[in-house]
């Protein structure tokens, strides 16, 4: 990274990601500066909030900040309550050190069980349940970033080291269509948040997002042929329905 690009925030003690435009295939597409998608299918006449007991905190390597096709965003177009951080290795963004000891709050770090030395700290959906029973908020705080990134953010940030870790345990396969996974089991980040809201008991959530990520999906995938989608697809449809059901707010 070159340091002179680098924008340092001495409130939180971190550097900022460095502001710099997306130089990748497609960087050269015009895109919409609400949704970051080609405005050939712009995405926000489909954006709906929804609300939902559980929260959502990501834990976004640097690099992730920069790929329009990365689905962490589309939670915090769904779910107000969304936290992103920027994960440095050293020590935590400061807000999300002082929310970790937040008694409100019951986090979750969302990652798989295929190692034997952290199984002392493994839990199931149950205990999301429980969290819910006792008041207090459950978060499911996901590591936003590539299979790789992802083990090496868990394995690099000790002060995650005690708290549960929570697997997805799913059947599901992923259907996202920007990238192409080593598994089809390997689930995108928007793909992880819809299961385990659903999973949760936050199933309005969960479906609103589990639309919104489809329209993504299918608009991004069109836009890169260069195609326009002329008629609304069926989430496209639900969603729109569901903005014309929602109250208007005075």
């Amino acid at each position: 990274m070159d340091h002179d690009t680098v924008n340092h925030d001495s409130a939180a003690e971190h550097p900022r990601p460095p502001r710099r435009e997306f130089k990748a295939r497609g960087s050269f597409v015009t895109r919409c500066e609400g949704c970051n998608l080609p405005t050939l299918n712009c995405l926000c006449p489909y954006q709906v909030k929804a609300e939902s007991v559980a929260q959502v905190w990501l834990l976004t390597h640097s690099i992730e900040h920069y790929k329009p096709t990365n689905t962490g965003r589309l939670i915090g177009d769904v779910l107000s309550e969304t936290r992103i951080f920027t994960w440095y290795r050293t020590a935590p963004d400061a807000q999300l050190a002082a929310l970790l000891k937040d008694p409100r709050y019951a986090p979750f770090v969302v990652f798989p069980d295929d190692q034997p030395d952290y199984a002392d700290r493994l839990v199931g959906i149950e205990a999301v349940h429980a969290a819910k029973a006792q008041t207090r908020i459950p978060v499911f705080i996901i590591l936003d970033g590539t299979w790789r990134q992802a083990r090496r953010m868990f394995r690099k940030s000790a002060y995650l080291d005690a708290l549960p870790v929570l697997p997805l345990r799913t059947e599901r396969e992923t259907r996202y269509r920007l990238r192409k996974p080593a598994s089809k089991s390997h689930l995108c980040t928007a793909e992880v948040a819809i299961e385990l809201l659903r999973q949760g008991g936050d199933t309005v959530a969960a479906d609103v997002l589990d639309d919104y990520f489809e329209v993504f999906n299918d608009s991004y995938a069109a836009s890169r042929l260069h195609h326009k989608i002329d008629s609304p697809t069926a989430a496209m449809r639900r969603l729109l329905a569901k903005q014309e059901a929602a109250p208007i707010e005075e």
